[in-house]
């Protein structure tokens, strides 16, 4: 007896499934685009002479956005950037690579000739401080200026 229409359902069938895969794709692909459209700052550490520096020494950046540090670190010592606000956890969006973030919520330490990447939200626009200090010689920290402006609408 065939109690239906004869009609299966076409739950779990190759073409829902085909649907499944399609819209993660999609929805994987936009993550990407997101990522690549990310306001991005590239910062290299060094160490010239003894002392530590960071280039550029003026960050710009779009406040209140999500935007992208890329860090590398050239220098047989450890590095820690820091900046006020930027990196606690509330404005952490990921992190990737030869970086890890410190206990104090105020920055993140580089790796010896390590490179990663820090995404993070940005706070309001203006002019604060950021450092970056070799662990081997905390006496002596790179200070520059990292200027939020106001991002476009």
């Amino acid at each position: 007896m065939n109690s239906g229409s004869g009609c299966r359902p076409v739950f779990g069938s190759p073409v829902a499934h085909l649907g499944a895969i399609l819209t993660a794709a999609l929805l994987l692909t936009g993550a990407a685009r997101a990522a690549e459209t990310m306001p991005a700052v590239d910062l290299t550490m060094t160490v010239e002479n003894g002392v530590p520096t960071c280039a550029p020494a003026e960050l710009r950046l779009p406040a209140d956005t999500d935007v992208s540090i890329k860090v590398q670190n050239r220098s047989m010592s450890q590095f820690v950037l820091t900046a006020p606000q930027i990196f606690e956890n509330k404005n952490v969006l990921h992190h990737d690579g030869d970086v890890v973030h410190v206990a104090s919520n105020d920055g993140y330490t580089v790796k010896q000739n390590g490179k990663g990447e820090i995404r993070v939200r940005t706070i309001g626009a203006g002019q604060y401080p950021f450092g970056c200090t070799s662990v081997n010689d905390k006496s002596k920290p790179f200070r520059g200026t990292l200027t939020l402006t106001p991002a476009a609408r």
